[in-house]
């Protein structure tokens, strides 16, 4: 049975089929940490409902909990919302739309895996019936104004290097696993100053919260939805925003605008840019910040040597992947590496 609870359709032929539709799609995103006794049974539940409704997108299962965003047709929100409600450990779940409408997913796809965000951290250096404070953003505006604040962005620095809150605290890290040690160590001395912490959706706060109250922190606070729900809020309440450009998500939009602040440079020209792209070099892929004219120039690669590459015939680049011989890709946060076509 679970061979059927998978979409092996061709990317591009779902791609297709999306730009088909005749109808809307509303993107959106919720999570909630909650005991799971069968994560695996779950998960096989919620993709048949949800398939059968056309939601597409990505969505994490554990046993403590789930975090997921989605593209749900318009005409089924409502019998999506009521689903979700039917199932008693989800049951009044905060659901944020998203900030800006567009094609975020083409497919659903959901995995049971052992953290909602792969911290990496062992149980005992948290306690997910200890969290911080949440602040509404009116609230959360206001203690960032406060001399004994401390603004921490707890997302990866790509996140953060298109829009972040004044003056915050930006771990230079890529991965999640990376994250709580680095916090910890930026905020060393700062054990009774207040800590505001914030990220997209708000999930990435609840255990690294958890995590600085176990280690001393003695007043951690959070914003209240991330900037998914600072961004709804400011603009229904008429208040100054205090973030600066653009929201990063992990979907086909890279990015929802937020303020007209362009805080970036393109990294190949330093143009002034906040638009990420996906290398279009099959190999490569690297995700990086590029202005038009080079998105222009480069055909939406990297590196004249990702453009090279790309336009080979597909079964000559399936050779030149396997090249044990391989250059160190030069987009400055991303390690990965591509073949190298001189071989």
């Amino acid at each position: 049975m679970k061979k059927h609870l998978f979409n092996r359709i061709d990317k591009e032929d779902l791609k297709l089929a999306l730009s088909r539709e005749t109808f809307d799609r509303m993107t959106a995103s919720f999570y909630h940490y909650v005991n799971l006794s069968s994560p695996d049974d779950l998960r096989d539940q919620l993709y048949m409902k949800w398939n059968q409704m056309g939601v597409f997108g990505r969505v994490y299962i554990a046993s403590e909990g789930i975090n997921a965003q989605v593209s749900i047709p318009e005409h089924n929100w409502e019998k999506f919302s009521r689903y979700l409600d039917s199932i008693p450990e989800f049951k009044g779940i905060s659901i944020k739309r998203a900030l800006q409408e567009g094609s975020s997913f083409y497919k659903l796809k959901i995995k049971v895996r052992n953290e909602l965000v792969a911290y990496g951290v062992s149980e005992e250096f948290y306690d997910m019936d200890r969290v911080g404070k949440h602040l509404s953003a009116e609230e959360y505006n206001f203690a960032i104004d406060r001399t004994d604040s401390v603004v921490v962005d707890m997302r990866n620095y790509y996140e953060s290097e298109i829009g972040h809150f004044d003056n915050a605290l930006i771990p230079n890290v890529e991965t999640s696993k990376e994250l709580l040690p680095e916090v910890k160590r930026l905020l060393r001395g700062k054990e009774n100053d207040k800590i505001l912490l914030y990220c997209t959706g708000g999930i990435r706060c609840e255990k690294a919260s958890s995590y600085l109250l176990h280690n001393g922190f003695k007043d951690v606070n959070q914003l209240q939805g991330g900037i998914i729900q600072y961004a709804h809020d400011i603009k229904k309440q008429g208040i100054d925003s205090k973030f600066k450009g653009k929201n990063f998500v992990f979907d086909d939009r890279l990015g929802e605008r937020v303020t007209d602040d362009i805080i970036s440079s393109c990294h190949l020209c330093g143009d002034s840019c906040d638009d990420h792209t996906d290398c279009k070099n099959d190999a490569c892929h690297i995700l990086f910040i590029q202005c038009e004219k080079c998105n222009e120039s480069l055909n939406g690669c990297c590196s004249k040597e990702c453009m090279e590459f790309a336009s080979l015939p597909i079964d000559d680049q399936k050779v030149l992947r396997k090249d044990p011989d391989r250059v160190i890709s030069r987009t400055f946060f991303d390690s990965r590496i591509k073949p190298r076509l001189d071989k």
